[in-house]
């Protein structure tokens, strides 16, 4: 009897677990869907109150408005550029710094640690970052949104500790054989570290995607506007009481708009690659994570 009580009960509690997490799940993706449904939709199934799980009719004058403001196509591909050359950069500066500190035979190893900690803690600002720049050189290119943030400590620090979870037996015989540590690093460290690199890479692309501010002050040079800083412009300039002489030159109709359509459409236009490229690197990124902070 008690086996039995037991394993009815443990069936409940599963049942519990897995309806709450639907429901969760149902919490989590409907904001999501709802900005879909919104984005393709007409503003008379808008207005009224409910939920709507599927436009009631369907309307692509939200982005038709979009990509006839300004040069989105432009805007794309400054933004797909500076994402794979600034994930590129991340990657390559956390690896070679996060390698030499992970190494025990490092000369002043603890105090190289405590000036990447100290550097996570005190930052100059906005304006000596300006002036660096300034100084250097890099207003108006594309290297001012590169360069500066090339290094992450908060990566550096996960990175390391995933490099000393590896056995070093495989780094001491490679070493044996005669391989450099430059050997070592490419062909033992780095294809034993796929799971940490991908969510680097992750993060680094997240950041580099989402990111405006430093293109909205560094960057004068409309040719060069990244995707999020055209959507802030497109935001700010679009006046709800002005949206009839706005969306006239794209051969759309003012009642069958609203700003609630275009902001829904900017979301999508805005995440769609990241969104399409996470479930490829969700595997790697909850790997990476769990073992990059085991060991400090």
């Amino acid at each position: 009897m008690k086996r039995g009580y037991s394993k009815n009960r443990n069936t409940m509690f599963d049942y519990t677990i897995m309806t709450f997490l639907v429901l969760l799940s149902i919490a989590i993706l409907y904001p999501f869907w709802n900005q879909v449904v919104l984005s393709f939709s007409e503003s008379s199934s808008t207005t009224g109150l409910g939920i709507s799980l599927w436009p009631e009719t369907w309307s692509l004058d939200a982005y038709k408005f979009i990509f006839g403001y300004g040069d989105v196509a432009r805007a794309y591909f400054n933004t797909i550029l500076r994402t794979v050359l600034g994930t590129t950069i991340i990657v390559a500066v956390t690896v070679l710094a996060a390698y030499p500190l992970s190494r025990p035979d490092l000369p002043y190893r603890g105090f190289f640690m405590g000036l990447f900690i100290l550097a996570m803690f005190v930052a100059g600002g906005m304006i000596p970052d300006y002036l660096l720049v300034k100084s250097l050189g890099l207003l108006n290119t594309r290297w001012a949104l590169l360069l500066p943030r090339a290094l992450n400590v908060t990566y550096v620090i996960i990175m390391r500790n995933f490099f000393m979870s590896i056995s070093k037996e495989i780094e001491e015989s490679a070493v044996m054989d005669g391989a450099t540590p430059f050997q070592v690093l490419w062909k033992i460290i780095l294809p034993l570290s796929k799971p940490i690199i991908v969510t680097i890479a992750l993060w680094a692309a997240v950041y580099h995607w989402n990111e405006w501010f430093h293109a909205q002050i560094y960057i004068q040079n409309s040719s060069l506007d990244v995707l999020q800083t055209l959507v802030r412009k497109m935001l700010i300039d679009v006046d709800p009481s002005r949206m009839q002489s706005q969306i006239s030159g794209i051969g759309a109709q003012a009642s069958e708009l609203l700003l609630t359509n275009v902001r829904a459409a900017t979301v999508m236009v805005s995440i769609g690659p990241i969104v399409l490229v996470y479930p490829f690197a969700q595997r790697y990124f909850i790997q990476g994570l769990q073992l990059g902070a085991v060991k400090g």
